[in-house]
């Protein structure tokens, strides 16, 4: 049987300075999910299926023009999408197909605003009863300390492109899953 690995990249709320109404920059308890970008794939790299799942914002439902000019997605395209627990539901449906033996994220973040989500929400998605692995942090093990580890310099030091728009979550986790043959899992 094979073991597949559940890839997420989260985008969230964001801002280009101060949160609005707050005098300070922002953190993850402030930010919310506003796209779950996933991609099930082989440990080889192999995809074996890839959705994204919108989410609306409830603290803070209209998007910057900084957030909506990073990701790529349109005050539209959240508007209409289903709150945080219900694209929960959806997500542990979808993966119901599938037995992940773990799930992964380029860094930390994902499962720190997945938690920051937790704490707000009091729900989460049933993949964070498994282990996390941090890929970025896989990914650098046997490298220069100091060589940059950003998705794309990732991508560009294994020959490369990005593909699709960065900082959108699903084409972060395909290419994510793009760099899954050097990373020893």
């Amino acid at each position: 049987m094979t073991k597949h690995l559940l890839i997420v990249d989260l985008e969230a709320t964001c801002w280009d300075g101060d949160v609005p109404g707050l005098a300070r920059r922002q953190t993850v308890e402030d930010m919310e999910v506003i796209e779950f970008g996933c991609v099930v794939a082989e440990p080889d790299g192999k995809v074996l299926d890839a959705k994204s799942f919108f989410v609306r914002p409830v603290l803070r439902p209209q998007l910057s023009s900084f957030c909506t000019q990073l990701t790529g997605i349109s005050q539209q395209q959240v508007a209409v999408a289903p709150v945080y627990a219900e694209v929960v539901q959806d997500i542990n449906a979808w993966l119901a197909a599938y037995q992940p033996f773990c799930w992964a994220s380029w860094g930390d973040y994902d499962r720190h605003q997945l938690d920051a989500e937790r704490q707000h929400k009091g729900c989460e998605p049933a993949f964070m009863a498994i282990e996390h692995k941090n890929l970025k942090q896989l990914w650098r093990e046997g490298r220069a300390a100091k060589r940059r580890s950003g998705l794309q310099a990732a991508l560009a030091f294994h020959g490369l492109a990005f593909e699709g728009q960065h900082h959108r979550g699903i084409d972060d986790a395909r290419n994510i899953a793009r760099l899954l043959p050097w990373i020893p899992l």
